[in-house]
């Protein structure tokens, strides 16, 4: 029973999540945070609270939470700070910087960020106005999804596609790579309604997942090999008959050349590459190709190896094929968040870099704090980590740390805890937490705008990013009339109030009810692409590019166009095979036997809550989950403590023996702080780029594995 007593606010889950609930803060009478809801009256997030923000008031006042200002007194990376005032630690930083910019120019500085908050004022983009305006490097933030994002847009352009909550009239669905039940909670909750129903619900995944194992049917391909799935399922769609010609026709370009180009890569052909029955293949295929609607749910994992990008390329182009967009609860889903009316040249200002500024990929960052493939002349002297964590998320642990390790580095970190990055910082700032400031949550997994209020002070003198961001313009001089805009303001200018798909929705309307669904159809009607209508230069469905080049989204690059990869894009969908495996290298693969998959934990979001006590009882140690063949030929019993490594560095964990996962893969799951444990997962990750959108390769990665001595 609620406590009257207690005043409630509206709250969005800030967290890098599809489902960006919709939250209520209840606060005493001494402006304390009591207790975090979920708001029952939000129709898709329904009052739900996943595990990892159970508790949510307590992480605003852990033991170990950053409370003020401090400047490192250590060595690197060995935890030791001593408090300052704002006022010294902003002069440090201000007078380095300005310093840094008269001896090496303003590209020697690097904002370095991510979705450690989804906020539109405080997260991901909230310094690229600042940072852009200083000149500095440009920093391409490509973690996850951004392959997924050049292949869709390339595809089938910046739509929504299939509404979420549209699945509830799906009759197949599919959730391609993606563990919806520790990843997507409420997706989840209506792809069972949906069930219940009478749909049959396929998880494809690498291993028996924990939304695998609550499938109908799970297929298991090989890591990497999803794309040869994907184009086998093309194959037989066209010559079993199963394509909607008058679709295909009218809504379609490339359809001849893609017929030609797919003849002999049949269900045979991939049975062989993926490792999945034959039969299984055409059963799949044929119930894609004659059960409507077909909803396709894929997840960010479908991007993690080499040829991540031609793998979304061609599953994205099924739903055309078949006509299931003409369906109600039929088609595919990437990020919603496409048809938001956030004005991101307003919140980045790219129009402030200078023309010539270079762009480095966060993935690669050790290699740049290294001063690998970069001007030597013009080397990064000082990074700035807000929001961000990437000496347990980043690729290449060790080139990072090493970076990092540079006396010369100066580093500065906007944090709540100390985490493994922020060890290293020379100047540690305190930021605010959900409660602490006012936001909008940029929301990627479905159709709401999600408001989020200030309704708590900070403990401590915390304040939120981007009036750290507002004080350093103010101290490094610069004039723009952004740095001086309050949080409301921002969000004023932010969204494009005036868009039709926020007909009858404004801030101060968001503000009485926390949340407003955007107005581009309603989920029991909404079928975008009935007839075509795809928000490409010709309307439809590129089955085909033309003259097409390698870009990333603008979002993840501060939405600088200079630079972009612009490599040639392949003009149709292909199954391209990753760089590590016994296949393409068997020479490392003798080394090396095992794929390693590194999903995301169930208790930790990202490297979020790895500190946190009661999320880490919840996760447990860190794991080694290994196929029992795998572990008598290495002697290693259910329990056993075991290194996981390669020529890129090692980490330890606890060996689990389980049938969850074939011969020759082992999974380990990221976020868990090296200051916990022996390595992270990523010590072993390759920084090499995906096919496209930059993305990572964190799925296409052979390591071996042993018992600790």
């Amino acid at each position: 029973m609620d406590d009257v007593s207690l005043k409630k606010h509206f709250g969005g889950c800030p967290h890098d999540c599809p489902d960006t609930c919709a939250m209520i803060y209840e606060v005493d009478d001494d402006n304390r945070l009591i207790k975090v809801k979920g708001n029952p009256d939000h129709p898709m997030t329904n009052g739900m609270l996943c595990v990892k923000l159970k508790d949510y008031e307590k992480r605003h006042y852990h033991k170990d939470r950053l409370l003020y200002p401090h400047k490192r007194v250590g060595k690197k990376g060995n935890n030791e700070f001593q408090r300052i005032s704002w006022d010294e630690a902003l002069d440090t930083i201000s007078n380095k910087w300005k310093q840094l910019i008269k001896d090496y120019g303003p590209q020697s500085i690097i904002p370095y960020s991510y979705l450690g908050n989804q906020g539109l004022v405080h997260g991901l983009n909230g310094g690229d106005s600042f940072f852009n305006a200083l000149g500095a490097t440009v920093c391409e933030r490509t973690f996850c999804g951004e392959g997924s994002c050049t292949a869709w847009l390339s595809t089938i352009g910046p739509t929504a596609g299939l509404d979420p909550e549209s699945y509830l009239h799906s009759k197949y669905i599919v959730i391609w790579a993606c563990n919806s039940v520790s990843t997507n909670l409420h997706h989840w909750a209506i792809v069972q309604e949906a069930k219940k129903k009478g749909a049959k619900v396929v998880v494809i995944d690498s291993y028996k997942s924990r939304t695998a194992k609550e499938a109908d049917w799970h297929i298991e391909p090989k890591p990497g090999s999803d794309g040869a799935l994907a184009v086998a399922i093309i194959n037989y769609i066209i010559y079993n008959n199963l394509v909607d010609l008058e679709y295909v026709k009218n809504h379609t370009n490339g359809f001849n050349e893609l017929k030609e180009h797919v003849k002999d890569k049949d269900c045979q052909w991939a049975s062989k590459i993926t490792g999945i029955n034959e039969d299984d293949i055409k059963k799949l295929a044929h119930e894609i190709g004659t059960i409507q609607p077909v909803g396709i749910r894929i997840g960010v994992a479908l991007e993690r190896h080499y040829g991540g990008g031609q793998t979304i390329r061609a599953v994205t182009c099924i739903p055309a094929l078949t006509g299931a967009w003409k369906y109600v609860g039929g088609g595919i889903t990437q990020f919603p968040v496409w048809e938001h009316p956030y004005k991101f040249d307003v919140i980045c200002r790219p129009d402030l870099i200078p023309k010539g500024t270079r762009v480095i990929n966060a993935l690669q960052i050790g290699r740049a704090l290294l001063g690998e493939n970069i001007d030597k002349d013009n080397p990064i002297m000082s990074m700035m980590c807000w929001n961000a964590n990437p000496v347990t998320q980043a690729a290449e642990t060790e080139k990072i740390i090493e970076g990092l390790k540079r006396e010369d580095l100066f580093m500065v970190s906007a944090e709540h805890f100390i985490s493994d990055t922020a060890s290293y910082a020379d100047i540690l700032l305190p930021a605010t937490m959900g409660a602490e400031h006012e936001d909008m949550i940029l929301s990627w997994g479905h159709l709401y705008l999600t408001y989020n209020e200030k309704c708590v002070d900070a403990p401590g003198e915390a304040i939120p990013n981007y009036e750290i961001f507002r004080r350093l313009a103010k101290k490094m001089g610069l004039k723009e009339e952004q740095f001086s805009w309050t949080d409301t303001q921002c969000l004023e200018n932010y969204v494009d109030w005036n868009a039709p798909a926020c007909e009858g929705i404004s801030l101060s309307t968001i503000k009485e009810t926390g949340f407003a669904r955007l107005n581009v159809g309603c989920k029991d009607t909404r079928a975008p692409h009935k007839n075509g209508n795809f928000p490409t230069s010709s309307g439809k469905c590129e089955f085909i590019l033309k003259n097409a080049k390698n870009f990333v989204a603008g979002p993840f690059r501060q939405m600088y166009e200079d630079y972009q990869p612009g490599q040639d894009l392949p003009e149709l969908p292909d199954y391209v095979p990753q760089l590590e495996s016994k296949e393409t290298n068997p020479k490392l693969a003798k080394k090396y036997p095992l794929n390693i998959i590194s999903p995301k934990s169930h208790a930790f979001l990202n490297s979020c809550y790895a500190n946190m006590e009661d999320k880490i009882r919840v996760q447990g140690d860190q794991f080694v989950l290994i196929n029992i063949d795998d572990s008598k030929d290495r002697n290693i019993v259910n329990g056993d403590k075991v290194k996981v490594f390669n020529d890129r560095g090692s980490y330890e964990g606890i060996a689990k023996i389980s049938d969850d996962v074939s011969k020759g893969i082992i999974v380990s799951t990221l976020g868990y702080w090296s200051q916990h444990n022996k390595g992270t997962v990523n010590c072993i990750s390759s920084a090499n780029l995906a096919d496209m959108g930059n993305a990572p390769t964190f799925s296409d990665n052979l390591v071996e594995v042993r018992k600790n001595d």
